[in-house]
This record gives structure tokens, C-alpha cells and sequence, in this order.
């Protein structure tokens, strides 16, 4: 971004954090199981941040976690037993160290939702690639399978003015750029892109930041597409 744009994003951040009423975590459950036809369940997880917890909807039932199992389950035709560990506000040090320990052991896939907090923060790509790489060494110890979940679009978010969405959507590339990297060298881990073009008009909430309930059922629809690909998950 050219720097004379500077002071305007400096301003425009200022003036978002002094006006943005972000929504909280849901109640309701935090794991559960979407039934299906056969006998082994795939046990899933998702961790990160306030996307993680459900943020923008009352119920953790409406959130990304329990919409991905629905996906998964309806794909696979097996069960699936899912939790959710996320919190608001984390970026990727805390992930890697307060929330990576809470997941079971022998999962067969976690989806990881992360690296919004970092670019809100200013934290560049060395501490990015740092943090993330341990995330993954913990969560490849956990799991068969990692999906590492691209940045959002801060360019489509409707609560951010555009000047600081393109400033942040430049720094989410670079953070992307480095996710592919660290997925390529990790074994059983891929990176997912962020569903292209414009999402439908009842994505966001109600505080036009995180999804709503419709936002994380298609969300959660793009990701199983991803990961499915039309073959049966692990």
C-alpha cells in the first residue's frame, strides 16, 4: 500500500475500535455428535479464534464446528463426534500454547481457524510462520489429518471502511503466503482458500464482522467441498 495511505488507516482503525461491538461466544455445546450410517465415527476437531468459538450466532449448534460435521457427515455417511476449541481475541501464540493442549488425542481431522487476530494485531510473517509451525507440530501429533483454513477477505467485511480492509487484506496475503509454505512442509496437512467471490448477502451477523448462522453453514459447505473432494474423508 502506498504510504501516503498511512495516517488514513491509522484513523480509520482508530475510529473502528472505538465503534465496533464485536458479538460474543454462543452458548450451547461445544462438541457433539451429527449421526450417520456407519459404525466408526470421524472424530473431528476446530480450533482458533472467535470463528472457532462461534462468534455471531446464540448457539454453538449454528456455528462453523457443528455445520462442518452436518457437511462431513452427509459426504462420509459415517458419524461424526466434533468439538470446538476456540476463544475470542486469540491470535496464533495463544493457539499454540493454551488451546492446542485442550484437544483429544487421535483425531481423525482438525480444521484450524486462525490468523485474523495476528493481522488486527500487527504481528508480521516471521512470527506468524514461528507460532503457526508450532501449532501444526502439536496438532500433527494429534490428528491423521490437519486443514489449515485461509484468512477471510477483510476487503468484503461490511463493519471495516475500505482504506484499512485493503491495508489488512495485503497483510492476510502475506500471512497466507506463509501458511502455504508451512502446510508444504508439514505431512497430512493442506491449505483451504477462503470461498471465492462474494459471499451471499446473510454472511454476517449482526455486528457485520463475524458469520451468522447462514454464513457459517456456507462457510462450512465450501470447506467439506475442499476437503471431500468427492473422496471419502479419513
Amino acid at each position: 500500500m502506498n504510504p501516503v495511505w498511512l495516517p488514513v488507516v491509522v484513523l480509520q482503525g482508530v475510529w473502528l475500535r472505538s465503534t465496533l461491538r464485536l458479538a460474543s461466544a454462543p452458548g450451547g455445546g461445544v462438541s457433539g455428535t451429527v449421526p450417520g450410517p456407519g459404525a466408526e465415527p470421524l472424530r473431528l476437531a476446530v480450533l482458533g479464534d472467535s470463528t472457532a468459538a462461534g462468534c455471531g450466532v446464540t448457539d454453538g449448534e449454528e456455528a462453523f464446528a457443528a455445520s462442518l460435521a452436518q457437511e462431513l457427515a452427509a459426504r462420509t455417511r459415517r458419524p461424526v463426534d466434533w468439538q470446538a476449541v476456540g476463544q475470542f481475541g486469540a491470535a496464533s501464540r495463544r493457539i499454540r500454547f493454551q488451546l492446542v493442549p485442550r484437544l483429544d488425542d487421535n483425531l481423525d481431522l482438525v480444521v484450524l481457524l486462525a490468523g485474523a487476530n495476528d493481522v488486527l494485531a500487527g504481528r508480521g510473517p516471521d512470527l506468524w510462520r514461528e507460532d503457526l509451525t508450532g501449532i501444526l507440530a502439536g496438532l500433527t501429533r494429534r490428528a491423521h489429518r490437519v486443514a489449515v483454513v485461509g484468512l477471510p477477505p477483510f476487503t468484503l467485511f461490511p463493519a471495516i471502511p475500505a482504506t484499512l480492509a485493503r491495508y489488512l487484506g495485503e497483510r492476510a496475503a502475506a500471512l497466507d503466503a506463509v501458511t502455504r509454505e508451512v502446510c508444504w512442509d508439514h505431512p497430512r496437512t493442506s491449505f483451504i482458500d477462503q470461498p471465492a467471490g462474494t459471499p451471499p448477502p446473510d454472511f454476517f451477523s449482526i455486528d457485520r464482522f463475524h458469520p451468522s448462522t447462514h454464513g457459517y453453514r456456507f462457510w462450512a459447505r465450501d470447506v467439506a467441498d475442499r476437503l471431500c473432494l468427492g473422496q471419502p474423508a479419513p
